[in-house]
């Protein structure tokens, strides 16, 4: 099918509940015509897994040694973003993997092409082993499409030996961070870094704030990128920008960004767990000087973190093209809940310092976090990761176009981080630019 061809008319989706059978009935791809049952009788089966997140390849070492009908064959991707692409590329071609790896703000989009599969009846007998949140992400009009591999608990880590030199707190609110930073400019250093082509730090406040840039009014989608929600974040974001309170370091040369961190040009990030298994390869210096803290609050409000961008959780998902759909959906729950796999990937030494997505996932803080960045600081931080898990929003909605829509934003972010237009200018465009382009695509869509 043409997806981008403005001729098809497709009804509207969204996660979790919305009603897709339209676009679904449009779009799904059909089977390979192998019957899971078929392949049970034919003997062991190989199934193509694709993924990125560091020590997957020793758990798909530990599935294979432990199971003796079913073996993947592993396939590590550069990253999330080449992912996209390659996935697109291989659902044209018909040569999908059967499991891919992927995170929660594409897994509608990818319903909606037909390309990935309906596991509920494999694995909805599982569910309560995941916290509802985590599962939730894999979900799309009820029916599962995903297993989740991690959540992401949020929280903002920062140097204290900078803080203490300079008599400053941690920041508990938006406003306590501004004015930090505004203390630290003074001596030439930056409180964060807004890296010119991710804009995730705009969603992922927008997100804290309440805002929904995408929501479901009847049978149309309905856009909105300048609600009261998004306009509070990006007032925060203007200020940083304004005072120039940001490094302004691309990711594209992640070694330099984290040597900066290292050496203290920037002391403080608002990450989750998975991102501090990078600060512990890179750094040299700085290593005990690191502690964490609650993610500061809008003035006045209570506690409440983001889901997160690509924090939104990893998935394992299986793919509509798949023969061997039940196996492949047994593997990806084995690879979510045997102790060994998840502590493997909850290591930021031996994985990729991921939380679970276990119901209780209290027995894995301490792996998940290092005590060797952290030092004297490592005890009280397991408390700040349990309690962020309870602060994390849920109800935000991923939209039918997020890749495209992500990907124009990054072009007009990247103005806004070098002063050549207001954060304001870059919604009031996203807002016209997304209800075109949905409408382009042919789906009903208000905004």
């Amino acid at each position: 099918m043409n997806f981008t061809n403005p001729r098809r008319r497709f009804a509207s989706a969204a996660v979790a509940g919305i009603a897709l059978t339209g676009l679904l009935a449009a779009c799904g791809g059909s089977d390979s015509g192998d019957s899971d049952s078929g392949a049970k009788a034919s003997g062991p089966v190989t199934l193509d897994f694709w993924g990125w997140a560091n020590g997957q390849e020793a758990v798909v070492k530990a599935f294979n040694a432990s199971h003796k009908d079913v073996q993947l064959k592993y396939t590590k991707v550069t990253d999330q973003l080449t992912m996209q692409k390659q996935l697109t590329n291989a659902v044209k071609a018909g040569n999908a993997p059967c499991l891919l790896q992927n995170t929660g703000e594409y897994v509608t989009s990818w319903v909606a092409q037909g390309a990935l599969a309906d596991i509920t009846k494999y694995v909805e007998s599982s569910k309560d082993k995941f916290n509802p949140g985590s599962w939730a992400v894999g979900q799309v009009q009820g029916k599962v499409y995903g297993v989740p591999t991690a959540s992401a608990p949020a929280f903002t880590i920062y140097r204290t030996d900078v803080f203490e030199k300079y008599g400053l707190e941690p920041p508990k609110t938006w406003d306590d961070f501004i004015a930090a930073g505004k203390e630290l400019k003074k001596h030439d250093i930056k409180i964060t870094n807004y890296a010119g082509e991710d804009p995730s730090t705009l969603e992922v406040l927008a997100m804290q704030a309440g805002a929904n840039w995408y929501s479901i009014d009847g049978d149309s989608w309905k856009v909105d990128f300048q609600d009261e929600g998004t306009l509070k974040a990006a007032k925060v974001i203007q200020d940083i920008i304004d005072n120039d309170l940001n490094s302004k370091l691309s990711f594209a040369d992640y070694a330099a960004v984290q040597r900066n961190y290292d050496k203290g040009g920037t002391v403080t990030r608002q990450i989750s767990t998975w991102q501090m298994s990078g600060m512990v390869q890179n750094f040299t210096d700085s290593f005990g000087d690191w502690a964490l803290a609650p993610w500061p609050t809008f003035k006045g409000e209570a506690a409440q973190t983001p889901a997160g961008t690509n924090q939104s959780g990893n998935l394992t998902l299986v793919t509509e093209g798949c023969k061997h759909k039940e196996p492949a959906a047994e593997a990806a729950l084995w690879m979510s809940t045997d102790t060994g796999a998840v502590k493997t990937m909850a290591s930021p030494e031996t994985g990729s310092g991921v939380m679970p997505a276990l119901a209780d996932s209290s027995s894995y803080v301490a792996e998940a976090i290092p005590e060797k960045l952290l030092g004297k600081n490592y005890e009280p931080a397991q408390k700040t990761v349990m309690d962020s898990m309870d602060t994390i929003r849920t109800g935000w909605t991923f939209g039918p176009n997020w890749t495209a829509m992500f990907t124009e934003m990054q072009d007009e972010w990247a103005k806004v981080v070098s002063k050549e237009q207001k954060v304001t200018d870059l919604l009031a465009h996203m807002q016209e630019w997304t209800v075109n382009d949905l409408k382009q695509r042919g789906i009903s869509v208000k905004g």
